[in-house]
């Protein structure tokens, strides 16, 4: 499902170009497109997340400690004002000394980055297959762009270029951390309030931008901001929550594949042979990722293998479970271990247990004057779901409902 999701944020990526050409056709300049995309975006995202919060029987991160939430909040504000914002500002400055081709050609260095980055960060492990499907997509997407014509080099466009390909490869990996604890809608939402705010105080102090078009230029402007930015961001930030920072770079040079269809069916441009040669490779390394994770889940789901050490990675940064001494661990694999509640609970249980030493728990049939037994299981839910969740709710960040107490005998 995450290959699904990030193929098909790629696609709506990749169709802003076109929409982006029959939107200067009716006379939208580029920073009123720019602009109008953010606005109208995290105003459609903030209609439907206050739609849906009606609907939701607990708050957005709830189970996120108050300081955490805060910190997440502001963290995804500045991903769209400093990240998304600038990456799209310094792609629009490149296009303005080179060609369109040789921009996209620099910007899609950012897989090469991300997986680096990722690999020197312990957040993903690079493999045979892996870097092949890199190689595979990098090949793919040179072909791909270099097909399409002569290349004019300029100095400082080549560097904004490159700029926005490092704008664009912090962006992913601080997204790859947020997104495990805000859900991607509401992180989309964040992002495109933040990246609104930030061109809007840009176009106020650069003397502001004109907004008048046709009819036919709202509609266009109107399917940049709803296909290739909230369903988009949407869909990437969903697939990168299930995939990771690596493959889901990779799988996102799907996006000028796309482009060079769409261009094809919707203005008649060509596909030369070299574009259908490279578009060739960019499928075939996302067809090498996704059979090697299939591999690698069917391996697991029957016991062939341990956890892969990818894998005991990214389980490590969802969530921490306690080590404790050997009487607490299992004699099974990790990926067979059980995980739920019950469990959780009873870890927690037999730690408190022995810390408490000179206060053992109470047995069966013996009194619990203190509520000892009723505190002991309530900090052991807590636990539960924060190592369940990967969430850091904290003692005392979950509402306390009445339980009742075990082992607890009435006197006669």
């Amino acid at each position: 499902m995450g290959f699904a999701l990030v193929l098909l944020s790629a696609a709506c990526f990749g169709a802003m170009a076109v929409f982006g050409k029959l939107a200067y056709a009716e006379g939208v300049s580029p920073q009123a497109l720019v602009l109008l995309r953010f606005v109208a975006a995290a105003m459609l995202l903030a209609a439907l997340s206050g739609v849906l919060a009606g609907r939701r029987s607990r708050p957005v991160m709830a189970g996120v400690a108050p300081g955490n939430r805060v910190r997440l909040v502001v963290t995804a504000l500045a991903l769209g004002a400093l990240g998304y914002a600038t990456q799209a500002s310094l792609y629009f400055s490149a296009l303005e000394r080179v060609d369109a081709a040789l921009v996209a050609l620099v910007l899609y260095t950012y897989p090469v980055l991300v997986t680096l980055a990722a690999a020197a960060l312990g957040r993903d492990r690079l493999t045979p297959a892996r870097i092949g499907a890199l190689g595979l997509a990098t090949g793919g997407t040179l072909l791909v762009l270099v097909g399409s014509g002569p290349l004019g080099f300029d100095t400082v466009g080549v560097a904004l270029a490159f700029g926005a390909a490092l704008t664009y490869t912090v962006y992913i990996l601080v997204a790859d951390d947020t997104v495990r604890h805000v859900p991607p809608l509401t992180l989309t939402t964040l992002v495109m309030i933040g990246a609104a705010c930030a061109l809007a105080v840009r176009a106020g102090v650069t003397g502001g931008v004109e907004l008048e078009t046709s009819l036919a230029g709202w509609f266009w402007i109107a399917c940049i901001a709803m296909v290739s930015t909230v369903v988009a961001s949407t869909a990437f930030f969903a697939g990168l929550h299930l995939t990771g920072p690596t493959s889901a770079s990779i799988l996102s040079t799907f996006e000028p594949v796309a482009t060079a269809v769409l261009a094809s069916m919707v203005l008649g441009e060509h596909l030369t042979p070299l574009q259908v040669c490279g578009g060739s490779f960019v499928l075939a390394s996302a067809v090498l990722v996704q059979v090697r994770w299939r591999r690698a889940r069917r391996a697991r789901t029957h016991g062939r293998e341990r956890v892969s050490p990818e894998s005991e990675t990214r389980r490590a940064r969802n969530r921490e479970v306690p080590r404790g001494d050997e009487r607490t661990q299992s004699s099974q694999p990790a990926s067979r271990q059980p995980r739920g509640w019950s469990w959780h609970v009873a870890l927690v249980l037999r730690q408190e247990r022995e810390q408490l030493g000179a206060h053992p728990l109470p047995g069966v049939g013996q009194e619990d004057p203190d509520g000892l037994v009723h505190e002991r299981v309530g900090v052991g839910m807590q636990r539960g779901r924060e190592l369940e969740t990967g969430e850091d709710v904290g003692i005392g960040a979950m509402p306390h409902e009445p339980q009742r107490r075990r082992h607890r005998r009435t006197p006669a």
